[in-house]
């Protein structure tokens, strides 16, 4: 899939399943999802609130197996 495509994949899912991650703990959130997921399959939102990045996912078990492991 070529950036474009991917972009456009996203859009369809978008928002998708939400996990907020402390932003201490960013950096390993992306390892995480760089080592599990395909770029199309997540994506992050930097700064959602005070401290907090969100991280969304396109689906339900990603999402919670995220969770598990990061929070």
């Amino acid at each position: 899939m070529n950036p474009q495509e991917t972009f456009e994949y996203k859009n369809r899912w978008k928002p998708g399943y939400l996990v907020k991650l402390h932003s201490d703990r960013v950096d390993l959130g992306k390892t995480w999802c760089r080592r599990n997921l395909q770029r199309h399959q997540w994506s992050m939102t930097k700064w959602t609130a005070a401290y907090e990045h969100t991280f969304h996912f396109e689906d339900k078990e990603t999402s919670q197996k995220f969770k598990v492991e990061l929070n």
